[in-house]
């Protein structure tokens, strides 16, 4: 087994090689080992996740462009904070994607885990200083067909996706590829916030929904990013 840079196999990894979970979590202790899983179908795992992420990266760059022009055209906090999330997200499918194109994925876990943790806690800066500059007296954001489409749209996708890396990626035993899944997942949450407070905003003038309930957002961001760095994240 190939190590990383420190000198230590990732969590997941070195649980793979002893037959016990590295952390006290008690995640870890459900945690699929990868000598279970056979090299024909750790072949298919480890496509199917570059597969996957290849379709998130895609998909978010497409998201983040409407989201930021939409915002743009609208003054619309709230959108524009979804389209730079977008842009997060990419960088954290990024990561994975580089870990998976190694041969050996499981020495770059470690360093996928960072860059996504890193990833959390900027979208949760993001969210909360948009959320508070909103209740604050912002911009009122004007009505925006395209947004609320978009959200609704993200909607659906993002746990598609979510799910079907999140299952990969316990299967293959790899943290880094369900870390992201997680924010994926989270994405999911953003949308379902977006299109709230865009319709609320739009139907019943109520422009502080969206920042009170993407607060609640920026937390569960942040618990995610800190689980990441610690590389504790259940599969």
């Amino acid at each position: 087994m190939t190590e990383d840079g420190g000198g230590r196999l990732p969590w997941s990894f070195t649980a793979a090689a002893s037959g016990q979970p590295e952390c006290a979590d008690e995640c870890c202790a459900t945690t699929p080992v990868v000598d279970h899983v056979g090299r024909q179908r750790r072949t298919v795992l480890t496509r199917r996740v570059r597969l996957l992420i290849a379709a998130t990266i895609s998909y978010n760059i497409i998201e983040a462009v409407i989201a930021l022009a939409a915002g743009t055209v609208a003054s619309s906090t709230a959108l524009i904070g979804f389209g730079l999330d977008s842009v997060i997200e990419v960088a954290s499918a990024g990561a994975v994607a580089w870990q998976f194109s190694s041969k050996h994925p499981e020495a770059r876990e470690r360093h996928a885990l960072k860059v996504i943790a890193l990833s959390f806690f900027a979208l949760a800066a993001y969210v909360t200083a948009e959320s508070v500059r909103s209740l604050l007296g912002g911009d009122t954001a004007g009505h925006s067909p395209a947004g609320i489409a978009l959200a609704a749209v993200s909607l659906v996708v993002m746990p598609v996706l979510s799910y079907a890396q999140r299952r990969a990626g316990r299967e293959l035993g790899s943290a880094s590829a369900v870390a992201d899944s997680k924010q994926t997942l989270l994405c999911t949450y953003l949308s379902g916030v977006l299109l709230v407070g865009l319709l609320l905003n739009s139907l019943l003038g109520w422009s502080w929904a969206d920042p009170v309930v993407a607060l609640v957002i920026a937390v569960v961001a942040v618990k995610e990013g800190r689980d990441a760095w610690r590389g504790q994240h259940c599969c």
